[in-house]
């Protein structure tokens, strides 16, 4: 979704999700900077690299690392299904923009959803899977 602002701004838009969480992300012409719920983006992820690689993918595999200022609104969850959630708002975000990246970040699997979520705890049993111990006698 593209959205032209009062300052004739034009920002793009994507929502990603990740096991609970869910990142609302705006793609703004700029410098290349990450901004996460009003903090720097480096900070918000404790300066994980390999938070900052996941985040990043879909910019660095397009090569448009400089291009464009994320403004980021996340809530739920942790710090990897955060990550997780950014990337895929990113990526949504980017295909708005041109629709040729959308094949290059197919190929690259950051349009997809990863729809693992955590099993539900069932009756009679500890937790999801893990039942009580057997006694015979």
């Amino acid at each position: 979704m593209t959205i032209i602002s009062k300052n004739s701004t034009i920002s793009y838009l994507g929502t990603g999700r990740r096991k609970t969480s869910v990142a609302r992300v705006r793609l703004i012409p700029g410098s290349g900077k990450l901004i996460i719920n009003g903090i720097p983006g480096e900070s918000y992820l404790q300066f994980s690299p390999n938070y900052l690689r996941i985040s990043y993918g879909p910019l660095k595999i397009l090569g448009l690392s400089k291009e464009y200022d994320i403004y980021v609104k996340t809530q739920g969850g942790g710090l990897t299904g955060q990550a997780g959630a950014i990337r895929l708002g990113i990526a949504r975000a980017l295909c708005t923009i041109n629709a040729e990246n959308r094949t290059t970040l197919k190929s690259e699997g950051f349009l997809t959803r990863d729809a693992r979520v955590k099993e539900r705890k069932k009756y009679g049993l500890r937790k999801a899977r893990k039942a009580p111990q057997y006694s015979k006698r």
